[in-house]
């Protein structure tokens, strides 16, 4: 498990740009995270919460779009990195009934 990061929280506004509305966030942000200096993509994970991602400038060794990591499956994993390493007294071993039971679920799937 990597190093965990403390969770960072920005408070932003809605402004209107043009004929448009935009996020506006404090420079502390993309001082802290010059990933976000060019293009997002935004995800609405539920009512009231959006993931927002970096997208990485296109690199001629780039992966195949179907092979790209899914942003709400990495921010759950992050969500669960950081509950690991909070509660590591909730961590138990998995069983031989679990397992079995987990091997059932995802029989023929590739």
């Amino acid at each position: 498990m990597s190093e965990t990061k403390r969770q960072e929280q920005y408070e932003g506004s809605v402004v209107q740009v043009g004929n448009s509305r935009g996020m506006r966030l404090p420079a502390g942000f993309f001082n802290a995270h010059p990933e976000f200096a060019d293009k997002v993509q935004v995800t609405v994970v539920a009512d009231g919460s959006i993931l927002v991602s970096a997208k990485a400038p296109v690199s001629r060794k780039a992966k195949p779009k179907d092979s790209e990591a899914d942003p709400v499956v990495a921010s759950f994993l992050q969500f669960l990195e950081q509950q690991m390493a909070a509660h590591p007294e909730d961590i138990v071993a998995a069983d031989a009934g679990q397992l079995r039971r987990i091997a059932k679920l995802v029989q023929g799937v590739k």
